[in-house]
């Protein structure tokens, strides 16, 4: 996604972002309010690159950004292998319009099946509400208190 700064995970801090910034993981594991692991687990899985310096990871302005853009896809239910994808387009077309065409895609495809979920809880709900409904009037009809503990 490109090295924009997001709107989506607002800062934790209020201190002024520079561009030439060097970020250690408890930074931003504090910052983001994820622990260190997670991040050597989205390093792993090729999402950032810190530089190294000894055994020591130095995360860039840019590593943040994409850290920033990683949360924000999990939030919105993107698999990894999405994220990455997406993250990667900015590489091969620096304006980010491939990568925002992809975006809108992939987001109207998640829109499209979150609604489909939604139609689905909402039929259950009325099963549930048809079967509490006939059950009460059973219960009703035996004279007995619906809501009692007998």
């Amino acid at each position: 996604m490109p090295v924009a700064a997001p709107t989506a995970v607002p800062a934790k801090s209020t201190t002024p972002r520079d561009s030439a910034r060097i970020y250690s993981i408890a930074e931003l594991a504090r910052e983001f309010g994820i622990t260190a692991r997670t991040i050597r687990f989205y390093e792993d899985e090729g999402l950032i690159k810190p530089r190294r310096q000894g055994l020591t990871r130095l995360y860039s302005a840019h590593d943040r950004v994409r850290l920033s853009w990683i949360l924000r896809g999990k939030r919105l239910g993107f698999s990894l292998a999405e994220i990455k994808e997406l993250l990667d387009l900015y590489q091969v077309d620096r304006t980010g319009n491939q990568q925002l065409r992809e975006l809108l895609r992939r987001s109207r495809l998640h829109i499209a099946d979150l609604e489909r979920k939604r139609r689905d809880l909402d039929a259950h709900i009325n099963e549930f509400k048809e079967v509490e409904i006939q059950v009460t009037a059973e219960l009703k009809q035996r004279g007995v208190d619906p809501e009692g503990d007998d």
